[in-house]
């Protein structure tokens, strides 16, 4: 019972005028909460029956919609219990509940925008139907209306505030002139990266590379400070956007062929053979169902006389530009030119020297013949004591004869 009298009371107490104010605040809380929960029950409705029906549009309108139209139910709710609370205690609420309030709904608002570009993105780069759109296009056209949503909204909340516009813009006259001092290379970047949207020079998927400096790779992503590649070994290159402004950039994605440029050297030996082979080339590169032949320049001619061989060159075009296919058919091509060497009993040269010796020397013998191959003098090998005692003997006169021992006293005698 005492329970069921306390009750009575506070039920009593509420009835009063002055304290009715509670309940109208709860039940604005109540209700907002309800309608919060059933929009964003309808929305998601919505969304999934336009998916169904393969309505993208209104598909990311309802997903865009979604958290931001249950942000601004909330803020109204509130806003109207906070009035309704000012009106029963005479708190001055209401100003501030304003702004608010003001605010509120402009960053909700920039929220859905902003929401509902992205999805449009996502649609433009993955379409359930059809081709998708140039990534590059998109993404840039994404980001500058971003962009424009951020500093429009950015204006809007500052007007809201009680800031006057033209000093904001006086202010950003002379800020802007003070940040592009401080940061010119971040402002280069970025207009470097506007000029890439704009001049297109490559687009997100491209093999992109540069002769005057080491940047080759696949482009990944365009920002507006920073291009990303990925290299052929799958690292990440970041480039900033200024240092395309500089260099020259080359994009071997957009070749509409590829260039087979190829020199084969025969033997000397095999001159007579040369009109032939080049006429048996040609022929079968004219023949050959992967080389652009008719709208490309197709060369085959003798052309050099090489140290160690005869050179002639081929220069055509395939037909794709798929970097794998291209050497296969590169392959084919010289595996035939190697074949049609061959079959005309010629070889290819590789560096060789040839080493002329001239007539070997002839010596005279006393007889007066020739020798070609005369023998060398044996190399005496006597002792220095051995080769003084021969000199001597070879020194001695000869006796005419015998010896009456005479000789041997008288020392002139003996002498001739």
């Amino acid at each position: 019972m005492d329970l069921i009298n306390q009750i009575k009371g506070w039920l009593a107490d509420l009835a009063d005028k002055d304290q009715l104010w509670i309940v109208h605040a709860f039940g604005l809380v109540v209700v907002t909460l309800v309608v919060a929960m059933a929009v964003v029950f309808v929305l998601r409705r919505a969304e999934r029956r336009a998916d169904r029906a393969n309505a993208m549009w209104a598909k990311s309108l309802f997903w865009a919609a979604r958290s931001p139209v249950r942000g601004v139910i909330w803020l109204v709710g509130l806003s109207w219990a906070s009035y309704v609370t000012h009106r029963g205690t005479e708190v001055e609420l209401m100003g501030v509940v304003t702004t608010v309030r003001q605010v509120g709904i402009v960053i909700m608002a920039a929220w859905f925008l902003v929401r509902f570009i992205r999805m449009a993105e996502l649609e433009f780069l993955s379409p359930r139907e059809g081709e998708p759109r140039d990534p590059t296009t998109v993404l840039a056209i994404g980001k500058l209306l971003r962009v424009a949503v951020l500093i429009t909204a950015v204006l809007v909340l500052a007007q809201s505030l009680g800031y006057s516009m033209s000093g904001v813009l006086a202010f950003g006259g002379v800020g802007g002139l003070a940040v592009g001092f401080a940061a010119k290379d971040l402002l280069a970047n970025f207009f470097g990266g506007l000029m890439i949207y704009m001049d297109r020079p490559f687009a997100v998927g491209d093999w992109v590379r540069s002769p005057d400096q080491n940047i080759e790779g696949t482009v990944e992503n365009i920002g507006w400070r920073l291009t990303r590649l990925r290299t052929f070994d799958r690292r990440p290159l970041y480039v900033p956007n200024a240092t395309f402004t500089q260099i020259s950039v080359e994009n071997p994605s957009r070749m509409e062929n590829r260039r087979i440029f190829e020199t084969v050297g025969i033997r000397y030996d095999d001159a007579g053979k040369m009109a032939g082979i080049v006429a048996d080339v040609k022929k079968m590169v004219l023949d050959h169902p992967d080389l652009e032949t008719e709208v490309r320049t197709l060369i085959v001619n003798f052309n050099g006389f090489a140290a160690s061989s005869l050179d002639f060159f081929v220069y055509t075009f395939t037909k794709t530009v798929d970097w794998v296919e291209f050497h296969e058919i590169k392959q084919d091509v010289m595996l035939k030119v190697i074949e049609i060497v061959e079959n005309h009993g010629a070889q290819c040269a590789f560096p060789t020297s040839t080493l002329h010796i001239p007539e070997p020397v002839t010596l005279a013998d006393p007889q007066g013949s020739r020798s070609e191959n005369r023998e060398e003098p044996k190399q005496s090998r006597d002792t220095p004591r051995q080769r003084e005692d021969n000199s001597a003997k070879e020194s001695r006169p000869i006796q005419s004869g015998p010896d009456n021992g005479n000789n041997g006293n008288n020392g002139n005698s003996g002498e001739s």
